[in-house]
């Protein structure tokens, strides 16, 4: 094996930004992006643009001119050994990919039996991959057939960019984003009711970028009661858009038919279990569809753990939450929250203003605290990114 070098390191960054390019597009595959290159001379470069669309490192082969236009297996999707013109060989070339190759057939084929094909002599990877198909045998097989491999490099920043792909396949639920907005004072709407944008078209664009990125946004019914948000994604960021999954928590099936939550991209409701005679008010419009869950314990609101294993189950990766006091007070209550996104408006609201979070009475030693990520201005208003701080000990 081969150490890694400050060299690596460079062209593993390299990697890292080409994988960023599918930040909103290859959902709900990893974003990864890869290199050839021999020794100084780079040779291709590609990334995974989108879902059934061929891996980063057949997008590389490509562009290093080795590889036809096929859907990116092995001799069957275009191999051409030996092709003439500069770059047609990356025979004793290195890879740098930003996760593990993958080693199994699925939509596409598997993208290690490909670098074998093509005769390179060291891949360095960011990471392993988390899904048990290939977790460390896409490493094997390329070592099995003399390639040496590094793994390790920039693992921080691969990971980083795929929190969601990574949470689901180590811990089997998404990774869970919980968006608030609020004035200096804490609070989050007028005490007298009534329509109110706390923050700017900024920092309103921001938010765009975030449920872009996201493979599901989910609300609660007294949110889309109070304000029928639609929760799609406006963001034009290429010549489609993708829309996440739209998701409901309506233990009653209170919200109507005609609520703007149901257009614009599919939309999954999740309610309790019916307790005696319920009038159903025709709730779900054709396509949407409507999934039964648990209550929490005591009976306040939906089993939150559950719903997270459900989406985990549709390959959800990244979950942006934008709800009211009550529900976020439940996630955070919880413990399930990952990464805190608060919006701060220079504005103040009163002390009979709507609260930033419902809370029950907590003990010292279970209030939820956080640790400061980052802070950015959004022309007046400020959004802070807070992760959980690790309990102590």
């Amino acid at each position: 094996m081969t150490a890694p070098t400050e060299r690596d390191e460079s062209w593993m960054a390299r990697a890292l930004e080409l994988a960023a390019r599918g930040l909103y597009t290859t959902d709900p595959n990893p974003r990864v992006g890869c290199l050839i290159v021999d020794g100084e001379r780079l040779l291709g470069e590609g990334w995974h643009e989108r879902a059934g669309e061929p891996h980063a490192e057949i997008a590389a082969l490509r562009a290093a001119g080795v590889l036809g236009g096929g859907s990116g297996g092995t001799a069957g999707g275009g191999w051409a050994p030996g092709a003439s013109g500069m770059g047609a060989s990356v025979r004793g070339a290195t890879v740098y990919v930003t996760l593990e190759p993958c080693s199994h057939t699925g939509r596409t084929g598997p993208c290690a039996d490909v670098l074998i094909e093509a005769g390179v002599r060291r891949v360095v990877c960011a990471s392993v991959d988390p899904n048990p198909r290939v977790a460390g045998e896409g490493i094997e097989r390329l070592r099995a057939a003399g390639i040496a491999v590094s793994v390790g490099v920039l693992e921080a920043r691969a990971r980083a960019l795929n929190p969601g792909y990574f949470s689901r396949h180590e811990r089997g639920r998404p990774w869970v984003r919980l968006k608030l907005a609020m004035s200096l004072d804490g609070r989050t709407a007028p005490a007298g009711g009534g329509s109110l944008w706390l923050t700017g078209e900024a920092a309103r664009a921001d938010v765009q970028a975030y449920r872009a990125r996201s493979s599901a946004i989910l609300t609660g019914a007294g949110t889309v009661l109070a304000d029928d948000p639609r929760l799609d994604v406006r963001l034009a960021y290429g010549p489609w858009v993708r829309q996440p999954l739209k998701v409901v928590l309506d233990p009653h099936l209170r919200v109507p038919r005609g609520a703007r939550v149901y257009t614009g991209g599919p939309t999954l409701v999740f309610t309790a279990p019916p307790e005696g005679p319920r009038a159903e008010p025709g709730v779900a419009p054709p396509g949407v569809e409507i999934a039964q869950l648990p209550l929490q314990q005591g009976g306040h609101g939906l089993a939150l753990e559950v719903v997270l294993q459900r989406l985990a189950a549709r390959e959800v990766n990244e979950l942006w939450v934008e709800c009211g006091a009550r529900l976020a007070g439940a996630w955070l209550q919880a413990g399930l929250v990952d990464e805190l996104v608060l919006y701060v408006a220079p504005l103040l609201l009163g002390a009979d203003a709507a609260p930033l979070a419902a809370l029950t009475a907590l003990p010292l030693e279970r209030l939820p605290r956080f640790e400061l990520e980052s802070v950015e201005r959004f022309a007046n208003d400020v959004r802070l990114v807070l992760r959980p701080r690790p309990e102590a000990g």
